[in-house]
Order: C-alpha cells, then structure tokens, then sequence
C-alpha cells in the first residue's frame, strides 16, 4: 500500500539528484516535477515506463494514484498552493481510465494557435502562483497537442523577523540580516563525507520552515544541498548547538562563553542576507535523472495508457522564484510536459478553435523549503547574488538599537 511517507521520501530523493547538476545560483522545486513523472508512468509502457517508475522510486501502476494523492496533499498544507492543469487538442482522444483521474476542471483545450495557447497557459500559471509565475515555460510549436503542467507556490511569515543590517559579501555591501534567539538549537551542524555543513533552520509561522545551508569550502553546491537533504530526511545525523563545543563549531559559527551583568540564557545570533532568486531548467538536458531518456527518443508507442494518438514527449521544462525577506519566504514554480504527434501528416484538421491561456516562472545560496509535519522538501537552491545593500537610506533603514 502506498503512504504520502513514500511519495516525500521520492521527492526528497529527486531533489538531491537534481541538485548534483548545479554549479551557480538556482532554484528548483522537484515536488513540482513528482507528479507529472507519476502522470506519464501511468500511462506509459515499455522500458519508459520502467526508467519513469525508477526515477519515482515507486512502481509504475501505483504511480497515478500516488501522484494525485502528493497533490492533494500539497493543497491541504497551510500557505502551499498547488494544481495539475492539462491541455489538448480536441483531436486527441485520452484514455478513460488515465483522464478519469484528473479533475474536470483540470482539462483544457488548445487551439493550436501558439501565440492564444500561451497567452492561456500563462494566464493559467499567474492565477495559480498569485503573479508570481508569469510565464510557463511551453515550446508550443504548431504540432503541440498535448501539455501537462503543475503549479506550485508557497508562503511563509517567521515567527520571529530579521532586522535589516548591512553585510559585507566578497567585496560588496548586501542587504543583510540578523535576529538573536534564546537557545542553541536553531542552528546544527552536519558532516557528510568531505567536510560539515551548518544547517541554521528558519522557523515560519503556518509549519512551513527554511533551512540555510552553510558547507566548508571544500564542498560543492550539490554536496552541500544534498547534506541538507540528508538531514531533512534524517539519514545524516546533525548534532545540534546545544551539543556543540566552544570554538569554531562549524563552518560560519562559533562558539563561546561570557559574561554577563544578570541571568540570561543561551542565544543564537543569526546573520544572513536577502535574496531573490529566479532561475529556468530543461529537463530534458538531463533525461536521465528524471526517467525521460527513452520519452524522448522520438520511438511511437510510449505513451498508449494516455491516447492511442502517436504522441511523443518533446519538452520538459520548469520555471522557479524564491525571495528571503526579512518578514518570510516567497517561492513558486510552474512545470511542464509538452507532447506532439509524432508523424505530422497523421494528424486530424482541427475542427474548432478556442481562445485559452498560459504561464512561466523565474528565480536562483544552499536553502531548502520544507514542510515541518511531513519533512517534503518543495523548494530548494544555492544563492550566489544576494540582494544589493540600498544607497537610499529612507528605503532600508539599519538597526541602531543596539538589542
């Protein structure tokens, strides 16, 4: 029997082999690509739907089900929106048993006009991300006929804020941040094969929590998220501040004991910067991690649980923002499966034409957004440009108290 237990640990898996890919700053959310794989595993066949099912990690004819059953999950956490859209030509027949389980709401048309089919889905992905994916990141070419897509967003407030302060970052003044908390175990640190990683976890106000990511500069950024994953998912232990020594504890944290005038407890001062991140992946580019290689190999007849029209995959696609404030975290992404005949001069003329429309999302320091209950990771990524430090004071005002 397949449990939502399952389905996180495959999402979180996903997101560590999707992270070994990166080299600058990103952002990616494999809980938006889970489940449109499930979606095409239940209705492939032959070796793809074995290379589908091994990147799930899950077997295939429990895939469509498990896939739905991730989404509405997704949909019932505080400050997390999600939805499945799909769109096709009316010339394209689904199967019953594949169509039957997505929500009548969720199917659309296309017209086969490029330039109407992407003002649709854009339209699409902007309703379902509150504007913060504008555009989906569709091909639509005029032999489109099928697209599968999922939108993702998530809010949340901390349930202590930052103050604004100025941090110096390799030569140039950034838009920083600081709180100080009582106790030690916001912050831990972790050591996997090579080095330690710092893991300082940002708690928000509706369950959901982001956890920044601090390695040894030995460590790469793919070997850095992975590590937060691996604690996330409680397969690397990560002592906590508490348990920690005096000194240099970890990479960026320290340490010690003073004096003070009166009883105070232990406290953790958090320093960081702002940031906003947008970032595009082709999925495609790396078949492989994602059970695509054999989908995409142009071959008919991989896709008949689907329709018996000879579709092939020709584009995987996601777009991905996060922001870090000083008030919360914002991250959305929007996802996509585009699929078209596979032998242009079988295709059906059209016999209507209909208006829809269409969007796209875009953001790129080692963070990953999980929810606190289930341990699903949503979002993740590495920053590299964080937000410059205003020259207007009005606009950024430092704290000069002085708690």
């Amino acid at each position: 029997m397949h449990t939502i237990g399952t389905s996180v640990r495959a999402v979180n898996r996903l997101t560590a082999r999707w992270a070994a890919g990166i080299h600058q700053g990103t952002v990616f959310s494999a809980a938006g690509v889970w489940p449109l794989l499930a979606s095409l595993a239940d209705g492939a066949t032959g070796r793809a739907r074995e290379e589908l099912a091994e990147a799930l990690g899950l077997p295939a004819d429990r895939a469509g089900a498990a896939g739905r059953g991730l989404l509405t999950m997704l949909a019932e956490v505080d400050g997390l929106e999600a939805a499945l859209g799909l769109w096709t030509e009316r010339t394209v027949e689904l199967r019953e048993e594949w169509a039957a389980g997505l929500h009548p709401e969720a199917h659309g048309v296309l017209t086969g006009d490029p330039a109407a089919d992407r003002r649709a889905l854009d339209a699409w992905a902007a309703r379902r991300t509150g504007g913060a994916i504008e555009h989906m990141p569709a091909a639509l070419r005029p032999d489109t006929v099928l697209v599968l897509a999922t939108a993702l967003v998530l809010r949340t407030d901390w349930e202590v804020p930052f103050k604004g302060d100025l941090m110096p970052w390799r030569g140039h003044d950034r838009a920083g941040l600081t709180r100080t908390l009582a106790g030690l175990d916001a912050v831990a640190v972790a050591r996997p094969p090579g080095g330690a990683v710092t893991v300082a976890t940002v708690r928000g106000t509706n369950g959901i929590d982001v956890l920044l990511l601090l390695g040894d500069e030995a460590l790469t950024p793919p070997q850095v998220i992975e590590a937060g994953v691996g604690v996330v998912s409680g397969a690397l232990p990560a002592v906590p501040g508490s348990r920690l020594p005096c000194g240099q504890a970890g990479p960026g944290l320290r340490l010690e004991k003073v004096r003070t005038l009166r009883p105070e407890p232990p406290a953790l001062t958090l320093s960081t910067v702002e940031f906003t991140l947008t970032a595009g992946h082709d999925l495609l580019a790396d078949a492989e991690s994602f059970g695509l290689a054999t989908a995409v190999d142009g071959a008919p007849g991989h896709f008949p649980g689907i329709s018996a029209a000879p579709l092939v995959l020709a584009s995987g696609r996601q777009s991905a923002t996060a922001t870090f404030s000083a008030e919360g975290f914002r991250a959305a992404a929007a996802t996509l499966m585009e699929a078209m005949w596979l032998g242009w001069e079988e295709r059906p003329e059209p016999q209507y034409e209909t208006m829809r429309a269409d969007a796209v999302f875009d953001r790129p320091f080692g963070f990953l957004a999980v929810h606190r209950e289930t341990c699903l990771v949503l979002a993740a990524g590495w920053v590299t440009d964080p937000r410059p430090f205003p020259e207007d004071e009005d606009a950024y005002v430092l704290d000069t108290s002085g708690d």
